[in-house]
Order: structure tokens, then C-alpha cells, then sequence
């Protein structure tokens, strides 16, 4: 597989994203749903806790791409979906740096929205990888 970083501008590849990426001579795509901060049997964990949340969040992505034999590494495509950007973007460190200890770039759209389908959940991680 060979994937080509695409980005026009600069600037997101300071933050940890590239604008694109083009893959070609993959064998195998994995959608992944969005994964939350939910315990393996399924209740929602850390009310109120993004940074918490945020980590579990990011466990859960790794297990699923685990299940595939991928990992963070073979992220193209990440959406970051939550209720409080601004309180995100204070934690936002801890994404960008197990991203960047993976290798990973994928790009990336973030999103403010009113609320999550549990409400006690402040941010989900929707992903597409491939190997």
C-alpha cells in the first residue's frame, strides 16, 4: 500500500493532520463507527470528563483496529464529533499525540454538535482505515 500525503497549504501539518491522502495497491478498508468512552459493557464512562473520555474514546478506536490486525498507523480518515469544541481543543494534545507516536496523519474535520446519541457522552471518534 502506498499512501500520499496531499495538502496544498502547510498549516494542518503543524496541527497533526494532513488535508488528504491518497492510497493506492490497498488490499482492505475498514469503516469503523464512532467509538466513544463506553465500558465493554456498553455504559458510558467519565461524565463530564472530556480528557478521560477523550482516551477511552481512543482505546476503543485502537481495539477495533486491533480486530483487523490495523492499527492508528493505517488511519486515513478521522471525524472528531463533539459537544464542546472549546473544551476539546484543551485536550486535543492527547489525540494529536498518540496520532503522532503512530505515524499517523489522517485527514481529519472536526464538529460541534448538540449532543451525542448518549447524553452523557462529550466526544466520538468516527474513522477509516486501511492496510
Amino acid at each position: 500500500m502506498e499512501r500520499t500525503a496531499i495538502n496544498p497549504v502547510t498549516w494542518s501539518t503543524e496541527m497533526g493532520f494532513n488535508q488528504g491522502e491518497l492510497v493506492s495497491g490497498h488490499t482492505r478498508t475498514l469503516y469503523v463507527s464512532g467509538q466513544t468512552a463506553m465500558s465493554p459493557d456498553g455504559r458510558p464512562q467519565h461524565a463530564g470528563d472530556m480528557a478521560a473520555q477523550l482516551g477511552l474514546s481512543l482505546d476503543n478506536l485502537e481495539a477495533v483496529l486491533a480486530g483487523a490486525g490495523m492499527s492508528l498507523e493505517n488511519l486515513v480518515r478521522l471525524t472528531v464529533c463533539t459537544t464542546d469544541v472549546d473544551l476539546l481543543l484543551q485536550h486535543y494534545g492527547e489525540l494529536a499525540g498518540r496520532l503522532a507516536a503512530a505515524g499517523a496523519a489522517p485527514a481529519t474535520t472536526m464538529l460541534g454538535v448538540t449532543r451525542l446519541a448518549i447524553p452523557a457522552l462529550l466526544v466520538e471518534l468516527e474513522a477509516t482505515a486501511v492496510a
